[in-house]
């Protein structure tokens, strides 16, 4: 018989009105990274929060190397060595590394000292070991997003994880954050830690992966070994039906411009400049996607045009109108619609019901509001109407928008603002989170809007789906627009050069000299 390090035997969980989980079974070998596939609201993290002890199952077993246990709180999984990096991660901005690994977990010296050297120290080997690299000094709020994905892998280890659960690690990773995470992943498991990989993305599974097991609304579908299976398989398994990854799309047929942006300099919180003399136009009827890397001011620029950052000084105008300095009630009533990529901090309102979300541009207007009166009635019936048409899966219009998973808290705001029919759509990491199916359909969602004559920004840091999607791809690096290209007459290593500072000429005789 095999001998396995967790046994999840008939595992049933259920939340008022709704299945979570029915009778699943997962079963992780030693030393293998065992990816758990399913669709957004599928239960893969309902599941592992079971395994982690934050949820009680109401029936099945689960066995650590043989032994029946019983997991009823994050401790008890600690102590029989499982670990679980959160897909929102659980760090105090203002510790450093070190204080937030410790934190609960503090070694001390004397009488309640606490020991921060040796932690120090112990982290730091750690960190070597596994070639995570990490520094413990560090304060959280000033390392990067991988880097703190990083400090919460090294705070599973230091409390001796063998096994460690990642919940879609690679939703806020830059495409080369993921390549180090992937090879991260490899030196665990090469060291004898066994990894089990909450995902939806098919391409990381089939790279990272040795066995996957596919979860289908709440039950189990089977576990294939991946060097037996590929991605259309898994994909349909997922599912349930057969996914096209290939957009089709008629060209485009753009008119005039809608967006026009003329010598933008916008300044980030500190102070610093990010956009720096930016010129782009964007025409009714197009799909203009931005490619960079992360921190190359496509946050600021998205924040200028919606009125949440004040620019320094320049031009935006949609349809000839100027949208600088207009509040963001402003904006969107000029025309505009936000798909915001950090939909917690500025695309929901999480204790709100999920139908009173959906109406958060347009509450105070007819026909949700009459005298200044919310006619809840309506509102409620409205987000029935999307939550139908968009396939949120929540258990009704009044569950919070917290307890949504985070795919079907994206497709909700996805939803609200499509639903305006919006001049300029402005559509920033639409498809984060979000699963094969889903996000097949946001794209032909997004091509739906171009083709009545909307004018979209798309900005993302998926490649492919730049690629995708487009019908023109501005490149974004230090603050400015360096080439604008055809999806056509590129490829991702171009790009790749682009966004990291070649000129258009170095990238496309590399790009050419590599293919």
């Amino acid at each position: 018989m095999e001998n396995y390090v967790i046994e999840m035997l008939n595992i049933r969980k259920e939340f008022p009105g709704i299945v979570a989980n029915n009778n699943i079974n997962l079963q992780l070998k030693k030393g293998e990274i065992h990816a758990l596939l399913g669709e957004n609201g599928a239960g893969k993290s309902t599941l592992m929060n079971v395994l982690f002890g934050l949820y009680q199952p109401e029936k099945g077993e689960i066995r650590v190397n043989g032994e029946k246990v019983n997991i009823t709180d994050p401790n008890v999984a600690n102590r029989l060595g499982i670990g679980m990096v959160h897909q929102h991660f659980m760090l105090v901005d203002t510790f450093t590394v070190a204080q937030n690994i410790i934190l609960g977990s503090e070694p001390t010296k004397g009488a309640a000292v606490v020991d921060i050297k040796k932690a120090e120290k112990e982290i730091t080997e750690l960190s070597k070991k596994y070639g995570l690299h990490v520094d413990p000094n560090a304060k959280v709020r000033d390392i990067s997003v991988g880097m703190q994905q990083r400090a919460e892998i090294l705070k599973t280890l230091y409390r001796g994880a063998e096994v460690i659960i990642l919940d879609e690690p690679t939703a806020v990773l830059t495409p080369q954050e993921i390549i180090e995470l992937m090879d991260i992943m490899k030196a665990l498991v090469s060291e004898g830690i066994s990894i089990i990989l909450i995902t939806h993305k098919l391409k990381e599974i089939m790279e990272a992966s040795d066995r996957v097991t596919v979860i289908r609304k709440g039950e189990g579908i089977g576990t294939v070994n991946v060097d037996e299976t590929d991605v259309d398989e898994l994909a349909s398994l997922m599912v349930g039906r057969q996914v096209n990854f290939k957009t089709e799309k008629e060209p485009a047929d753009p008119k005039g411009v809608a967006l026009s942006i003329k010598d933008l300099h916008v300044k980030d919180s500190r102070q610093a400049m990010m956009v720096k003399g930016l010129n782009l136009e964007v025409k009714s009827g197009e799909i203009v996607g931005i490619a960079g890397i992360d921190g190359n001011g496509q946050s600021e620029l998205i924040e200028a045009i919606t009125g949440l950052r004040k620019s320094e000084s320049g031009e935006i105008k949609l349809n000839n109108k100027s949208l600088m300095h207009l509040s963001p009630r402003k904006v969107t009533e000029s025309g505009v619609a936000h798909i915001p990529q950090d939909r917690h901090k500025f695309g929901l309102v999480l204790d709100y019901p999920i139908a009173e979300n959906m109406v958060l541009q347009t509450y105070y207007q007819k026909p949700f509001s009459k005298n200044k009166i919310l006619s809840f009635n309506t509102i409620y019936k409205h987000a029935e109407k999307l939550i139908e048409e968009f396939d949120v899966r929540t258990p009704g219009t009044k569950t919070k928008a917290r307890a949504l998973s985070g795919g079907n808290q994206q497709k909700a705001i996805i939803a609200r603002e499509v639903d305006r029919s919006p001049e300029l759509l402005i559509a920033a990491q639409p498809t984060r989170g979000l699963d094969v199916g889903a996000i097949e359909t946001i794209h032909r969602r997004l091509i739906e809007e171009r083709d009545k004559g909307r004018a979209v920004l798309l900005v993302s840091f998926e490649l492919d789906e730049v690629m995708n999607v487009s019908d023109r791809i501005a490149v974004m690096f230090d603050g400015q627009i360096v080439a604008e290209l055809k999806p056509e007459e590129t490829n991702e290593q171009e790009l790749g050069l682009l966004m990291a500072g070649s000129s258009k000429e170095e990238a496309r005789q590399k790009a050419g000299d590599n293919s």
